[in-house]
């Protein structure tokens, strides 16, 4: 059969008689081009990426991985593969077979060994083996059933309750009394050129010392003080009544509201799912008639619901000693990153004193929404300046090479693919099982401080967070985040922060963040959560959506001058709808680690860039591509720390950007894969050389996109 894609690609499906001997050799289904089921698992995150696969493979397990690559090279088919992320890249379904690793599904704890060793991957049969029973069923769950499935994993208002209020309800009289309103007003035409120099004085707070004492009065006016505070608007009962302000009582919200009181409105939304809006138009996933509780509050675990009374045992856990320093996570390659952490926290360890709830422990994974394939290509998130990447806390991987091999990966065996696949595993093999280091976090004082964007004071609040954070220490994670709002509102910025600690101690580290006063506070809502919902905080504040095109550049950068700060307000204020820009605080634990291909140069930044950038299929402007290549790639440029972690590479990135992510350990990674991959089958991935070594234009690797964009 022929199919005619928007660009005029013909492409043809799977010939019949190459589809009986997959089909035969494969114990998990196949989905030709046609097929109902094809279409849902051959969709991702990224909109604007066609796939012109001929089938979808869904095996059960590393045998039938196996199989598969054994098939493509036989007859020189192309491979791509799809492991349950939200990858935008779209090089997930960029072969003529697709292997879509969803139901690759199990998860299991172990606790240490009394010599601190664990049980080997070689030694326990996965899941869906031969003999074993499947996971889920997951043999018979079709592709709408994986679709539901990464429907309700996109529900974020478990973060906070308070936010979820706030972008959603109107505003106080209070907040719209706070002073003149922002200079940027987002607008779908391209703007003039700016006429005001974004300049300001930047002196911050240092943060105190991990063995100073807090300020009491420092401390309490930064979490109770009515300019710090927004009372949101109550939304339908449900079993998320947590995180909202109970430091004041609310203030009653006044009914005169002029015309504009209402800046977040445009959130308000029936579905997760509505019908392409308009181009101005920024959605929210939130829907108060879903089930938000999907991810565990029906658990009879306290800490997965945020009352008064799992705050307070969430408290006590955060003065009792964990049982174990860390336990082992065994997960299947199918799993996404939230399924992990739900399961984790629903599995927790009792501490020694008696009465105490157990203590979840948690993957140092990077915020929701990604999926197991962060365990190769970096991972940087709230537990990483306290543990290190997603990659230095791998022990295990079970790995199909490109002859077709199954192995399994250690610091024991097959040392240099040890090395090399901890940051660029993807372009080595297909991981098909993990087995990773889970850490004892009982409670995080964390939250988000959210302010209006306003370009003549925005300078001045970066410098204030950038010179705050110096010297932090490893337990807090933090970052600042500008947000393009939709034409004719208020675009935002947002401070989060991620104290690793008891309330007490991360109050200090608040206090001083929070003591900027170049602007009102609209809402602070930092208090102790538990790690699981704070994972969904970066995704609730971005409010991104599946479907959407995508584009995301990131950098590693050495320093923060003030001219760079400067130019990158100016700069975003002319962003197009839909644009975010994010400063995260690097360091930490991640200097630690020197055994893996992504080099110590690259270890030592001081932040870690992203410019997340996403707008509605019907829209064709060239600005949400070009104000994110401009401002990575030209004014960032002078503190560049090499290419950015793997994990945050992107569509049509060059590739010089590639080799930068690797540093000088680049030569190495080149003959290993050389070694392991001399043909190229995994050449569906950021891999920027053919066979022959080459470099080649990222397009020729990476499927198409919709003409208007291409």
């Amino acid at each position: 059969m022929v199919f005619a894609l928007p660009l005029d690609i013909v492409v043809t499906s799977l010939p019949d008689e190459l589809y009986q001997e997959l089909g035969a050799a494969c114990r998990g289904p196949v989905y030709l081009r046609g097929d109902p089921n094809f279409l849902d698992y051959s969709t991702i995150f990224n909109g604007n990426v066609i796939t012109a696969a001929k089938a979808v493979v869904c095996p059960l397990d590393a045998e039938d991985v196996s199989k598969v690559i054994l098939f493509c090279n036989k007859h020189s088919i192309s491979l791509s593969v799809k492991a349950g992320g939200y990858g935008t890249g779209g090089w997930a379904i960029g072969g003529d077979i697709i292997l879509d690793l969803s139901k690759l599904v199990e998860v299991d704890i172990e606790t240490p060994q009394e010599d601190g060793s664990f049980t080997s991957l070689k030694d326990v049969a996965a899941a869906n083996s031969k003999g074993k029973k499947p996971v889920g069923n997951s043999a018979t769950n079709t592709g709408k059933r994986r679709r539901e499935e990464d429907a309700e994993l996109r529900h974020y208002d478990a973060a906070s309750r308070a936010v979820a209020s706030f972008l959603r309800g109107p505003l106080l009289s209070e907040l719209l009394e706070a002073g003149p309103p922002p200079s940027v007003r987002r607008r779908v035409d391209p703007p003039p050129a700016p006429a005001l120099s974004a300049s300001s004085s930047g002196g911050g707070v240092s943060l105190p010392s991990a063995g100073s004492a807090s300020s009491e009065t420092a401390s309490t006016n930064a979490m109770s003080s009515p300019s710090t505070r927004a009372t949101s608007t109550s939304l339908s009962p449900g079993p998320f009544d947590y995180d909202m302000p109970s430091q004041d009582p609310p203030k009653s919200s006044s009914s005169a509201t002029r015309p504009n009181a209402d800046p977040f409105g445009y959130l308000d939304t029936p579905t997760n799912f509505p019908p392409i809006p308009p181009p101005s138009t920024v959605q929210s996933f939130y829907n108060p008639h879903a089930m938000l509780n999907v991810w565990g509050t029906a658990n009879p675990n306290p800490l997965l619901t945020e009352s008064s009374g799992a705050l307070a045992q969430m408290n006590m856990l955060s003065q009792v000693e964990a049982p174990y320093p860390h336990v082992f996570v065994t997960f299947g390659s199918g799993m996404r990153q939230k399924e992990i952490d739900t399961y984790t926290a629903k599995h927790p360890f009792a501490p020694s004193a008696e009465g105490s709830p157990g203590i979840p422990y948690h993957i140092p994974f990077a915020a929701h929404p990604t999926g197991a394939s962060v365990m190769l290509l970096g991972g940087f998130g709230f537990l990483s300046r306290l543990y290190g990447l997603s990659v230095d806390n791998l022990v295990e991987v079970e790995m199909v090479l490109a002859d077709g091999r199954i192995v399994v990966i250690s610091e024991k065996d097959h040392l240099d693919l040890w090395w090399a696949l901890r940051g660029a595993g993807t372009t080595l093999g297909i991981a098909t099982r993990y087995k990773a280091k889970a850490f004892p976090v009982p409670v995080v004082f964390a939250g988000n401080l959210i302010y209006r964007f306003n370009k003549a004071t925005a300078p001045s609040l970066i410098k204030h967070f950038r010179d705050c954070v110096k010297g932090a220490p490893r337990e807090l994670y933090a970052n600042i985040l500008l947000t393009a709002g939709p034409a004719g509102k208020d675009s935002l910025m947002v401070v989060q922060m991620c104290y690793v600690g008891p309330r007490e101690k991360g109050q200090e580290y608040l206090a001083a963040i929070s003591s900027w006063d170049g602007e009102k506070c609209l809402l602070n809502e930092v208090d102790e959560k538990s790690f699981l919902h704070q994972q969904d905080s970066v995704a609730q504040v971005l409010r991104g959506k599946a479907g959407r095109q995508w584009f995301i550049r990131s950098a590693l950068i050495s320093s923060l001058p003030d001219d760079i700060i400067n130019e990158t307000v100016i700069q975003f204020s002319e962003t197009p709808v839909g644009c975010t820009w994010l400063f995260e605080l690097a360091g930490g634990a991640m200097v630690d680690y020197d055994d893996t291909c992504i080099p110590k140069s690259q270890r030592e930044a001081a932040f870690t860039i992203a410019a997340l950038h996403q707008w509605e299929m019907d829209i064709d402007d060239d600005r949400c591509v070009e104000s994110a290549e401009e401002w990575i790639a030209g004014t960032l440029e002078p503190v560049h720390v090499g290419g950015p972690l793997p994990s945050f590479l992107g569509r049509h990135e060059a590739p010089s950007r590639a080799k930068a992510s690797f540093g000088d350990n680049w030569q190495r990674l080149s003959e290993i894969k050389k070694e392991y991959d001399p043909k190229n089958l995994f050449r569906n991935t950021f891999w920027p050389l053919n066979e022959a070594g080459e470099d080649v234009d990222p397009r020729t690797h990476e499927p198409p996109t919709p003409q208007h964009f291409d």
